[in-house]
């Protein structure tokens, strides 16, 4: 098959990687692509939101299979676009990817189909949360309704804090992706645990979890980031997490799904919280999440484009695919000020080869000349693998170390204690 990837960022990279690696693939290009992808395919300058030049790039260089990396390529209809141009496309509709684009969407659906999530109130106006808020006591969760690239979700500690943010927001420094809708939420008690399960528009099945840590600073400080880091399989949930998500989250969701006319194909991100009740819904996510992807993909082995392919036909065959036992520690390189500001970064070394079950992703670049030029944020995500968790953890560091003296700046920070606690 020949093969794209849309999307530009470290997710994109491992997943170009994965499915280049796959018997099945030809050849892997990518729009628009960055440093990583360029590496083993051909980066299209087109932006991942652009649906009708992708279409037409695709019927171009006779593409065979697509795979949407990021929410908003699936907020921009492309899926749509590209099917109706008669493409094969992992990854969902733009009506179904509400589930991650609207949160209050998302969190009606749970409600309709009796999916265990939070409390929630939702407000479209400053009055009208304020008038909520009057009501509430303790901690809230407070979230905008649309897309906001990991920045949309802030956790009040107290009233008093979440009407300062409020006022904020619709005073003038405007709601983090947009819009007038907000929703308020009760905070949830445990552990965080997000599944990762393929769904072709008939069955739903988890193929993987991780642990990811949110936090910009040691010990879970500072403000909420994309994600520092991550590693998989998750380690201190119990036995049957898999059988209770199958049953409590995904069985209902797709049985939601179906009887809402919604054809869900791709992959259903499942943020959960496990409680003392168990699993309950933080967030759905309508594809895979990044740093976690990065940590899932080197412990996956066979066929991986085939397996989404037949995800993407109808069919899903778990056949093509095995998952290694093997742990993965993957650590996030970032500017200093992400995820405040992004500090544009030139001249790094393109060389990010790593031996030993390493590998390192490339978020959002380019190669110029030889080197790399990148925005800033979330530089590199660098993993290991490892036979337990302490070994993959002690080899991504030290991977870590020698990259970043490879790369040549101390622009780049990382949290030290990805893995050693619990996030």
């Amino acid at each position: 098959m020949r093969i794209l990837v849309v999307g530009n960022g470290a997710r994109e990279d491992a997943l170009s990687w994965r499915l280049a690696e796959s018997p099945s693939c030809e050849a892997i290009f990518a729009a628009p692509g960055n440093a990583g992808t360029a590496s083993r395919g051909e980066n299209w300058e087109i932006a991942a939101t652009d649906g009708r030049a992708i279409a037409q790039r695709c019927a171009e260089q006779r593409i065979d299979f697509v795979v949407l990396g990021p929410e908003t390529a699936i907020a921009a209809g492309v899926g749509d676009r590209l099917r109706d141009a008669g493409i094969t496309v992992f990854g969902p509709s733009r009506s179904a990817g509400r589930l991650e684009s609207s949160k209050i969407f998302a969190k009606r659906f749970m409600q309709r189909h009796g999916i265990p999530t939070a409390h929630a109130v939702v407000a479209h106006s400053f009055e009208a949360a304020e008038r909520a808020l009057d009501e509430w006591d303790g901690s809230v969760v407070v979230k905008a309704d649309g897309l906001a690239a990991g920045k949309g979700v802030v956790v009040a500690p107290d009233v008093a804090t979440a009407r300062s943010l409020l006022a904020g927001w619709y005073g003038g420094a405007r709601i983090p992706g947009g819009g007038s809708d907000i929703v308020l939420e009760e905070r949830l008690e445990g552990r965080e645990v997000s599944v990762f399960a393929l769904c072709d528009g008939r069955a739903i099945v988890p193929i993987g979890a991780a642990c990811d840590y949110k936090r910009a600073g040691d010990s879970d400080t500072g403000p909420n980031t994309g994600g520092m880091g991550a590693y998989s399989p998750p380690a201190g949930f119990p036995g049957e997490l898999y059988d209770l998500v199958r049953e409590r989250i995904l069985a209902p969701a797709l049985r939601g799904l179906l009887a809402e006319s919604e054809s869900y194909i791709g992959v259903l991100y499942c943020g959960l919280m496990w409680t003392v009740d168990g699993p309950y819904v933080i967030e759905f996510n309508a594809r895979f999440g990044d740093p976690e992807t990065q940590v899932l993909l080197p412990r996956i082995n066979g066929d991986f484009a085939a397996l989404l392919h037949s995800v993407a036909s109808g069919a899903i065959d778990l056949s093509l695919t095995t998952t290694s036992s093997q742990h993965c520690v993957g650590i996030v390189l970032a500017t200093s000020d992400y995820p405040r500001s992004n500090t544009p970064l030139k001249g790094l070394s393109a060389d990010v080869a790593l031996g030993d079950g390493c590998r390192a992703f490339w978020g959002g670049s380019q190669r110029l000349d030889g080197t790399v030029t990148t925005g800033g944020g979330r530089v590199l995500t660098v993993t290991a693998l490892g036979d337990d968790l302490s070994a993959a953890r002690g080899k991504a560091y030290a991977a870590v170390e020698q990259l970043a003296g490879r790369l040549g700046t101390g622009a780049l920070t990382y949290r030290t204690d990805i893995a050693a606690v619990s996030p």
